[in-house]
């Protein structure tokens, strides 16, 4: 009877890697998310048939609430606000690794890993580091969901010993988890948590806009980690492979993101990189330097006369929910005759594969959609680059000014284009604080107002 439930707990971690090969790619991501949700449904089902398992009254409730509230979610959350939903659901995953370490601190038996007072070693140091990992991701979690959703300011939070204290902390912790593994103490369990919540808050609050997208690919990793702890605690091999695979491709995806800023992962979690500066006035450094602003008219009729076009999203399209203004945009310049292409930096937005998510959306070709090294040549020879909502992954700053904080970080080399039309709020600096010298330069054209409105009007004087 044993072999049923690990033969189809194989099969769904077999579907769970089969999900995580088909979302490498757009293409293929369709197909994963089918075999994600497959391995998930097959997973659910055998665990509830386990001989253990006999508490319906109290499991299926909890199903049917649950999986009501995820389908609310699911068919209201808007495609610009999927950062913060990432965020929100990686600290109920922390908040779940807490509660299932507390019930089998509490009541070891039920989980076959002895009585109070004579847990098994190995079962504590797992809980221990399941409850540490899981409290460090609620809260951290919660706090990047506030900064995603605009609750709290993006603007990093630092202060005199502020990483002093967040040693102290990790110290702490792990001086804890030994006494926890020691005297199995009550008191020990509840300061770790304690301990844990106090230092997710402090880890992410001196983080800024700019390093968002890896602190939501970091703390999916954590997520991963905290379950593949509880795993152990259960007993459960497929939770502890589930959370392996999340935990390892989220720290991969972490690496990618800091090769993407040329920055380390401790210099992310240290530095409070990228301040909230995108909302404000005229930038500070513009002095009486020239500034060629545009209108709409203007940029349709250099695109309706080019041959080609980069368009290129940021954040800011996100936010003005933009993306199908400008696929409508692409699909008018390409009636005429108008080579488009879409050019995406691995950074752009505010988790990995933010602008990849919009542009899906709005039923984007993917064989017009390219990655940075696959598209950076090819800006010497486009006409036209229409930036949208970017700012600092264009900024030549990052290869020109070894003083600046963005300094060597790849970017996307639209400058070397004949004419780049910069869609803006206003002339203020990005999520970095930079200034960004590309709106000064001879070959680019300032389009400043809302990014939607800007577009929509591009499109009806193309088509007048």
């Amino acid at each position: 009877m044993e072999t049923l439930p690990a033969f189809a707990y194989l099969i769904a971690a077999i579907s769970f890697i089969m999900a995580l090969r088909g979302l490498s790619g757009p293409e293929t991501a369709r197909t994963g998310l089918i075999f994600g949700m497959a391995g998930m449904a097959l997973a659910v089902v055998t665990t509830l048939f386990l001989p253990g398992v006999r508490a319906y009254l109290w499991i299926v409730p909890a199903i049917a609430i649950g999986g009501g509230i995820g389908t609310f979610i699911a068919l209201k959350i808007k495609m610009t606000d999927l950062p913060q939903l990432m965020a929100a659901f990686h600290s109920l995953v922390g908040l779940a690794a807490v509660f299932v370490a507390s019930a089998a601190f509490t009541n070891p038996e039920a989980y076959g890993i002895g009585t109070p007072g004579s847990i098994k070693t190995a079962s504590l140091i797992e809980m221990a580091l399941g409850v540490a990992i899981g409290a460090i991701t609620f809260t951290g979690s919660i706090i990047a969901f506030g900064k995603l959703q605009g609750l709290i300011s993006g603007k990093p939070v630092t202060f005199k010993g502020q990483h002093m204290l967040n040693a102290c902390l990790g110290l702490a912790m792990l001086a804890l988890i030994a006494l926890l593994c020691v005297t199995e103490g009550g008191i020990w369990f509840l300061l770790l948590i304690g301990v844990a919540l106090a230092l997710g808050v402090l880890m992410i609050i001196p983080i800024g806009g700019a390093d968002m997208p890896v602190i939501v690919s970091m703390l999916n990793s954590y997520s991963g980690w905290a379950a593949a702890g509880i795993g152990f605690t259960l007993h459960n091999n497929l939770l502890i492979i589930t959370g392996a695979l999340v935990g390892a491709s989220g720290a991969i995806l972490s690496y990618i993101m800091c090769k993407g800023m040329n920055r380390s992962f401790i210099n992310v979690l240290l530095g409070g990189f990228g301040g909230d500066a995108a909302v404000g006035g005229p930038a500070a450094a513009a002095g009486d330097r020239p500034v060629k602003i545009g209108s709409a008219e203007d940029a349709a009729y250099i695109m309706k006369n080019a041959a080609s076009v980069i368009v290129v999203p940021g954040y800011g399209m996100a936010v003005a929910q933009a993306q199908h203004a400008v696929r409508e945009m692409a699909d008018v310049l390409k009636h005429a005759g108008v080579n488009v292409k879409y050019a995406i930096h691995p950074v752009a937005g505010r988790m990995p594969g933010h602008m990849n998510v919009l542009l899906a959306e709005a039923n984007v070709p993917y064989d017009e959609v390219f990655e940075l090294e696959d598209i950076n040549r090819d800006f010497s020879q486009t006409d036209v680059v229409y930036v949208i909502g970017a700012n600092d992954i264009t900024n030549p700053s990052a290869k020109t000014d070894p003083a600046s904080p963005i300094y060597g970080m790849p970017i996307l080399d639209v400058a070397k284009s004949k004419t780049v039309l910069f869609v803006k709020r206003s002339l203020a600096s990005g999520y970095a604080g930079v200034d960004n010298p590309m709106f000064y330069q001879d070959n680019t054209m300032m389009l400043l107002g809302d990014a939607k409105k800007m577009t929509e009007e591009i499109v009806k004087a193309l088509e007048h």
